[in-house]
C-alpha cells in the first residue's frame, strides 16, 4: 500500500463537494502540484557536502581502510567538518556504493568500493 499524497486526498475531497469549496480545493490542488513539480537547485549545504564527499573519497583513494575518527581528523584539518558530519556523509556514500564499510572487532572501517 502506498502513502496517500495531499494531491490525492484533495482529489477525493473535490469529488465529494460542490460550489465554492470545490473551486478552492481545485486551486489548492493546482498549487500543490505546481510546487511538487518545480525544479530545485541544491542548497548551499548540499553543495558544500558534495565538496566534503569528494575530499573523503580522495582521502580513501589510497586503498587504506580508515575509521570515522581517522577520516574526521584528516578532513577536519582541511575542511573543518565534525565527526558527526563525516559519519553522515559516509553513510550517504555507502548507500551510493562509493565506499564500503567493514567491521573488524566491533570497529567500523571505510574504504573505496
Amino acid at each position: 500500500m502506498t502513502k496517500m499524497t495531499y494531491a490525492q486526498a484533495l482529489e477525493i475531497a473535490i469529488a465529494k463537494v460542490d460550489g465554492e469549496a470545490k473551486e478552492k480545493l481545485e486551486a489548492l490542488k493546482a498549487s500543490i502540484e505546481k510546487r511538487n513539480s518545480a525544479d530545485r537547485k541544491p542548497t548551499k549545504a548540499q553543495v558544500a557536502n558534495e565538496g566534503l564527499k569528494d575530499a573523503i573519497v580522495d582521502l580513501l583513494a589510497d586503498g587504506k581502510a580508515r575509521t570515522i575518527t581517522e577520516i574526521a581528523s584528516e578532513i577536519e584539518a582541511l575542511e573543518g567538518a565534525s565527526p558527526q558530519k563525516i559519519s553522515a556523509l559516509l553513510t550517504q556514500l555507502k548507500k551510493a556504493n562509493v565506499v564500503v564499510r567493514e567491521e573488524i572487532k566491533r570497529k567500523a572501517y571505510f574504504k573505496v568500493a
